[in-house]
């Protein structure tokens, strides 16, 4: 399997119970395959799954595949603290039919590169699935690194990762030493300079209600290998990459959904909705990022 172009990691709606609206998850997808995204994630952390039980992370994830079926590749994470819990979900991801798997470092447990390598490792065997691996040191507390690389890299099954270190280090050795594991931009206001080097995908949670703008950076970048189209666009992009920073990541996301017609309803605790002061930001900077990225994808900025 080849990552290419837009992976959207789906929010998952809650109903006003705070229960999972299967109503509201299909419109989502649907929404998205209709967008032109390129491929959906289920289970990452824009779909709180670190706030679902594992029940509802199977069925969710059962869920999207009948919904989606073969129109688009469906990845399903498999992020949790013990391995046999995180092998639970990739057998899972295989026995529904899931295009790949994504494969993160356990959180909390602080495992050295070899303990996190046969982490993964036990993991493949158990699907024996393609996988994107999922660096976020920020939220695992462990960074993939170029032991981890050595050793996983030697599975078949390891064609890609998500790299959201933000240390450009890190791209820069993957870029170098590991060329077979296929760079997806997962540290959104770098998304430019992974292109650069190569990345062919980017995983990005604001295509959750903003796809089409997300597909035309792939494009200028990847397609046209247009980079001053796709400077423009980036330069319209980060204010809402700022925004989404703001501490406030998932509410934000699901909010934009709103702001297009999106059910979406509110997040799980621990987590807050966004104030009404921050919905008006956030509503501000869509509508002139929306207004911005026309202008420039029909050519009026660029001969």
């Amino acid at each position: 399997m080849k990552f290419e172009g837009i992976y959207t990691p789906a929010i998952t709606p809650l109903d006003h119970k705070g229960e999972i609206d299967r109503a509201a998850f299909s419109n989502v997808l649907e929404t998205l395959i209709e967008a032109g995204v390129h491929g959906i994630i289920i289970g990452g952390s824009t779909g709180e799954y670190y706030a679902q039980s594992t029940q509802e992370r199977f069925e969710l994830a059962a869920y999207a595949k009948e919904v989606i079926g073969t129109r688009l590749p469906l990845v399903i994470g498999t992020g949790a603290t013990r391995t046999e819990d995180s092998v639970d979900y990739a057998k899972a991801a295989r026995e529904i039919g899931a295009d790949a798997i994504l494969v993160s470092s356990p959180p909390y447990a602080l495992p050295t590169e070899r303990e996190n390598a046969v982490h993964a490792l036990t993991i493949d065997r158990a699907a024996n699935l393609p996988i994107m691996l999922y660096n976020y040191p920020a939220r695992m507390g462990v960074v993939m690194g170029e032991e981890y690389f050595s050793r996983v890299g030697k599975s078949k099954n390891v064609v890609a990762i998500k790299e959201s270190s933000g240390d450009m280090g890190n791209l820069h050795l993957l870029a170098r030493k590991f060329p077979h594991i296929a760079l997806s931009c997962g540290w959104d206001d770098q998304a430019l300079e992974f292109f650069a080097w190569g990345a062919r995908s980017w995983v990005c949670a604001g295509s959750n209600f903003l796809p089409r703008e997300h597909v035309a950076l792939y494009e200028a970048c990847v397609v046209e290998k247009n980079f001053d189209k796709g400077r423009a666009i980036m330069t319209a992009m980060l204010p809402l990459m700022d925004f989404l920073e703001c501490g406030k990541f998932v509410q934000s996301i699901k909010h934009g959904c709103e702001l297009i017609g999106l059910t979406a309803g509110a997040v799980r605790a621990p987590l807050r909705a966004l104030n009404s002061e921050e919905k008006r930001g956030l509503e501000t900077v869509v509508t002139t990022l929306k207004r911005t990225v026309a202008q420039i994808t029909s050519g009026a900025n660029h001969a």
